[in-house]
């Protein structure tokens, strides 16, 4: 059974920030920035600070969902079931003030009119046949699609218009209805499997994969959460106006220089090389993606960190992701780079560990000593250097940071696991 349903976010007790944000000062060529745009994208930095701190390992998950949602682009998040998914999308939508938020879980057995409007059993009583359109996608800012690729056939053309050209064809004819959708987040177990669910997942320009917490630290954490009635957590909104008006005015004012555009086709033929292509709109909407990106974190210009969010962009399968990340980070960041090779051997060690399940304590205490506790050791200090020498070089971190979160975690398991170090002690440890 479809379940739906479409709100207006409640009004929240909002988070000061300081409207100075000395970031968004100038151009560089002395040209003023739009007036608004730091308020804006402080509190949006705010959100995605808030975001992340509430949901353990999804930091870049939750500034993906910003990013894409600046960009006036739609994104889908594919995991397994409870890994956040559909409260990671009400959060965000939630932190909108002023916007229309409708919600949908979708099945081969949903009709159209339930996405877009039922229709008016009094006025067909009355011999008329017209739609109800308030509280459906047709009046919605901001979409959470569930299960995206169970739409139906009959409901597939109408999805397809309504995401591509953010207009809906009323079921008995006329002129089509323009819906005032700013981006759609959805939400997916799986890959699609048809021709008809894979038409939808080429509109879909943001992929981000999600799994399970890896850190039995943030487990422990995650578990802990559940006792006991935690304070209320800080609540930074954003409005609707403000929104938009970065959507529409502020992002696409944001400069793209020359180098920006020769990295992205050194990238596009890198990955030609390695039989990885992909569409020449997918490339285009893209560089909004790089300018929302720059304006998130409060610059004028797209700089060559931003160019990061293509790890999210350019692939089909999950296979295909490390490649791209390889590529685009080989562009951004040679210490990232360097970074994700290490990711290598913390992944074998992690399968070495995942081999030795069953064995005893004496043997997995042994692989401990004589494998394990040096590779670690050795990829955690070279991690901590790399890491201070993009931060001195002002070069992006982020995906350093992804690699020690890595580290954390497998290290983590291998002293709960493998030593039978309590979790606790885990976490305090540095």
């Amino acid at each position: 059974m479809s379940q739906q349903t479409c709100k207006a976010p409640q009004s929240m007790a909002q988070h000061s920030v300081e409207a100075g944000d000395r970031s968004w000062s100038t151009e560089p060529e002395g040209q003023q920035v739009p007036p608004g745009a730091p308020g804006t994208a402080a509190r949006l930095r705010t959100i995605v600070a808030e975001l992340s701190d509430r949901f353990y390992e999804r930091d870049d998950v939750v500034r993906a969902l910003v990013v894409t949602l600046l960009a006036g682009q739609h994104s889908l998040v594919l995991g397994p079931p409870g890994t956040a998914k559909s409260e990671m999308a009400r959060e965000l939508t939630g932190r909108i003030e002023g916007a229309s938020y409708w919600e949908i879980l979708l099945s081969k057995f949903t009709a159209p009119t339930r996405m877009f409007g039922p229709i008016d059993v009094a006025a067909l009583a009355r011999g008329e046949y017209r739609q109800v359109y308030e509280g459906r996608a047709t009046t919605a800012h901001i979409a959470f699609i569930d299960e995206i690729f169970k739409c139906s056939t009959a409901a597939l053309n109408e999805t397809l218009g309504f995401l591509n050209e953010r207009i809906y064809h009323p079921e008995n004819g006329g002129e089509p209805i323009h819906c005032p959708l700013i981006g759609a987040i959805t939400a997916s177990n799986e890959l699609p499997e048809s021709d008809d669910s894979a038409a939808i997942y080429d509109r879909l320009l943001v992929r981000i994969e999600v799994s399970y917490l890896a850190d039995p630290a943030n487990f422990a954490a995650l578990v802990r959460s559940s006792v006991g009635r935690p304070a209320a957590p800080a609540r930074t909104t954003v409005g609707l106006a403000a929104l938009q008006r970065a959507v529409t005015e502020s992002v696409p004012g944001i400069g793209v220089p020359e180098t920006i555009v020769d990295a992205v086709c050194s990238l596009r033929a890198a990955l030609r090389r390695k039989e990885l292509v992909a569409s020449d709109r997918r490339w285009r909407q893209a560089v909004r993606l790089l300018q929302a990106s720059a304006y998130l974190q409060g610059r004028p210009a797209v700089a060559e960190t931003d160019l990061s969010m293509l790890t999210h962009v350019l692939w089909d399968s999950p296979a295909q992701r490390p490649t791209v990340e390889r590529e685009v980070l080989h562009l951004v960041n040679p210490d990232a780079k360097e970074a994700l090779d290490l990711a290598d051997t913390i992944d074998e060690l992690e399968a070495q560990l995942d081999a030795m399940a069953g064995q005893s304590r004496e043997a997995l205490s042994e692989w401990v000593i004589k494998n394990a506790h040096g590779k670690l050791a050795v990829a955690g200090k070279r991690l901590e250097t790399l890491r201070a020498e993009a931060a001195n070089a002002g070069r992006s971190t982020a995906a350093i940071d992804r690699v020690i979160g890595r580290h954390r975690a497998v290290r983590g398991r291998v002293l709960a696991e493998a030593l039978g170090v309590d979790v606790s002690s885990v976490e305090a440890q540095p």
